[in-house]
């Protein structure tokens, strides 16, 4: 990412210190909105991603920028004994973890507060790593990678979803005016932070994806690196191991 997008263009912190605290703003309204802002089709990819980890029998899954917890929850749905769930916002885990009670779930899933470019665990420690919607928040992409990849087990999958750009008409043009225009507007109408959404959008616009992402992921040393188009191209979900 060439451009460097944060939530807060006068602030003096660091992405990442913004980042957590534009997300414990918006924790307590981030699900519903979540589901307006993608009509539920991300209910569906997350379902994919599932299937993708499920294939490959982990014991152990990380669950990185976790935020509330959804996707560390549909994880319980495989055979998986252990489920961690990583994320720099307190407020988004504070809400997670209820969820997780209510699921009676405790016992298998875990949020912590961590940094990924930081992960608090040993070299080759988990046999599935997934992201969803938090690529594009790593402070250092790469670094990030390279921490998701010293974690992971050798011949571990590492499943990314994030949202991508359409390059066909007219989703290319549908698209660019929805995350311009609309998505602010229901920021501002569901949510207390005005900046929020609008980052969410201009940080999903100049990150990498498709071939680029790939490229990286690859540079880091990841194998068998595959890219899964969704929905028109409007998110992308990344499969890749490791040797």
């Amino acid at each position: 990412m060439s451009e460097k997008i944060t939530p807060y263009k006068n602030s003096t912190l660091g992405k990442k210190e913004q980042v957590a605290q534009m997300f414990d703003t918006i924790s307590g309204n981030y699900d519903n909105l979540n589901r307006v802002i993608s009509f539920g089709i991300d209910v569906k990819w997350r379902k994919k991603v599932l299937k993708i980890v499920s294939d490959s029998k982990p014991k152990t899954i990380l669950d990185i920028a976790t935020g509330t917890g959804d996707l560390a929850i549909l994880m319980a749905q495989s055979n998986a004994q252990k489920i961690i769930g990583l994320d720099i916002s307190a407020g988004m885990l504070e809400v997670g973890r209820k969820k997780i009670e209510e699921k009676k779930l405790s016992d298998r899933i875990e949020l912590i507060l961590g940094d990924s470019e930081n992960i608090p665990f040993e070299d080759n420690y988990f046999d599935a790593i997934t992201v969803g919607f938090g690529v594009r928040n790593f402070e250092n992409l790469e670094k990030g990678f390279s921490e998701i990849l010293r974690v992971l087990k050798p011949n571990g999958v590492f499943v990314i979803l994030e949202t991508s750009v359409p390059d066909k008409t007219p989703y290319k043009q549908g698209y660019r005016f929805y995350t311009r225009n609309i998505l602010p507007l229901i920021g501002k109408l569901f949510s207390k932070d005005n900046s929020a959404y609008g980052y969410l959008s201009e940080s999903a616009a100049a990150f990498p994806y498709g071939e680029a992402l790939n490229n990286i992921l690859k540079k880091i040393g990841f194998i068998n690196v595959v890219a899964m188009p969704q929905t028109f191209g409007v998110a992308t979900i990344y499969s890749a191991s490791k040797k």
